[in-house]
């Protein structure tokens, strides 16, 4: 029987996230999604070795298997939104979580975890942000496109959007932001203001430069359409992992989708928003 503590292995390869708008804690992780079809394992005829099945079963995810070294089978998945390489040995019970290095100090598995996990989970994140409804904040032919998970009532995603206006009236960040309704009773009917109005881009400013003084407005009741989109909206960033607002989600050089869970520190403005 493999012999393996499961638990530990996923606490030690995924980053816990940040519980939202109330703690604002930044994270810095590596690209997340939900997880894609494995399709691009190498070997699929080949047996699961005993000790992948027990880590699976604790909610890993392969997604491919790739070439590794000195009779070890390393695997590319998926563990609490994150790319992580397993490494099994050759009997299959026992295995390694992490990166495993060679002699000139590479990592063996960045390539695979790259091509089989990071790009596609990449990919199927960014077709999902840009079909949801969202509100733009910004020129459409900003060359950086940057997703905020935003609530009329967060304190952090306010801070977030002041800080962005540097880049954000210079033309050369858009945010988009997707609107959700969890911090206070009427951040849905303040939703519900910004969403119906005639200009929605406008309104959103409206709320956030009055943010101090109470923001825009609330609305009577809040519409099915709004209520829906309000749905969608905060389904997708619980499966996107984002426990709170704001949740923001960009592509980095290698079009890798990157995360930050709350408002970045100061210091790491420039790395999510780009160059000023």
């Amino acid at each position: 029987m493999a012999r393996v503590n499961p638990t530990a292995i996923l606490l030690s390869s995924a980053l816990l996230l940040a519980t939202g708008c109330s703690q604002a804690a930044e994270e810095k992780s590596v690209s997340t999604a939900p997880a894609v079809p494995t399709n691009a394992t190498s070997n699929p005829a080949a047996e699961k070795p005993a000790v992948i099945e027990a880590i699976e079963a604790q909610g890993f995810e392969v997604l491919g298997e790739f070439d590794a070294p000195s009779g070890l089978r390393g695997f590319a998945g998926v563990a609490g939104h994150q790319p992580v390489a397993v490494y099994a040995t050759n009997d299959g019970e026992h295995a390694v979580v992490g990166t495993l290095i060679n002699a000139q100090g590479e990592d063996i598995g960045a390539e695979a975890l790259q091509r089989l996990v990071a790009g596609p989970m990449s990919a199927r994140t960014w077709a999902q942000l840009e079909a949801s409804e969202w509100i733009a904040d910004g020129k459409a032919d900003a060359p950086r496109v940057i997703y905020t998970f935003s609530d009329p009532n967060c304190p952090f995603c306010n801070k977030f959007w002041s800080a962005a206006r540097p880049w954000v009236d210079s033309g050369k960040v858009q945010l988009r932001h997707i609107m959700v309704g969890v911090i206070r009773p009427d951040s849905a009917n303040k939703v519900a203001t910004i969403m119906t109005a005639s200009s929605p881009s406008e309104a959103l400013r409206r709320n956030e430069t009055s943010y101090s003084s109470g923001g825009i407005k609330p609305a009577a009741s809040v519409p099915a359409n709004v209520r829906a989109t309000l749905d969608a909206n905060e389904r997708l960033m619980v499966q996107l992992g984002f426990q709170g607002t704001p949740g923001i989600l960009f592509r980095d050089d290698n079009g890798t989708v990157q995360r930050r869970a709350g408002m970045p520190a100061p210091d790491d403005l420039a790395t999510v928003l780009g160059p000023r």
